[in-house]
């Protein structure tokens, strides 16, 4: 079982409302690119997600559940075959979005009892709590060509040092996606 993380994230490490849907003054600085940037499986998660499960927090689950049930691509059949759980305190109807349910207990002891892969796409609160724990196995970043100097960051200026190596590296569009895991210790 392993831990992936995926984001697209900007050349300053920030993640935050890549779509714009947040509202945020800098949002949509992922889709400035063209929609073929972000379309398909540009993370290669391949069967990945069809024998792992996505863990996402309730905002991303909330934005997710609007936009994935009315695709049709084969891309989004998958994403939506998917089992899925949320992480959240509140919400409790997941009937919005297919084999969805609500993270049952405390999520580090979750994580640490699944036994598929466990892929957590956007869920900065989900990712940051795993961080801590050092539960992260791989990072799949699409990086975009863009500065922004404000917003939230995958990896927070307070955190420990984080030694990871490189998996591979590729342009997609006008993105690269790279793949970081675990440095050996």
């Amino acid at each position: 079982m392993s831990v992936i993380v995926i984001e697209f994230i900007t050349l300053d490490g920030i993640v935050s409302d890549p779509d714009g849907s947040a509202g945020t003054p800098t949002g949509g600085w992922a889709f400035r690119h063209g929609p073929e940037t972000v379309a398909g499986d540009k993370f290669r998660l391949g069967s990945t997600l069809d024998d792992g499960v996505l863990l996402l927090g309730r905002s991303t689950w909330q934005l997710f559940s609007r936009i994935w049930p009315r695709r049709e691509d084969p891309f989004s059949a998958r994403m939506n075959a998917a089992p899925k759980l949320v992480a959240t305190r509140t919400l409790s109807d997941t009937t919005a979005w297919a084999n969805s349910k609500v993270v049952d207990g405390d999520l580090i002891d979750v994580v640490k009892r699944e036994q598929r892969d466990v892929v957590i796409t956007g869920s900065l609160s989900v990712v940051h709590a795993l961080m801590a724990e050092d539960l992260i196995d791989e990072y799949r970043l699409l990086t975009f060509p863009t500065v922004l100097g404000t917003g939230r960051r995958l990896f927070p200026t307070d955190t420990s040092p984080a030694y990871l190596e490189c998996l591979s590296a590729e342009q997609v569009g006008a993105a690269v996606l790279s793949r970081y895991g675990k440095a050996a210790r």
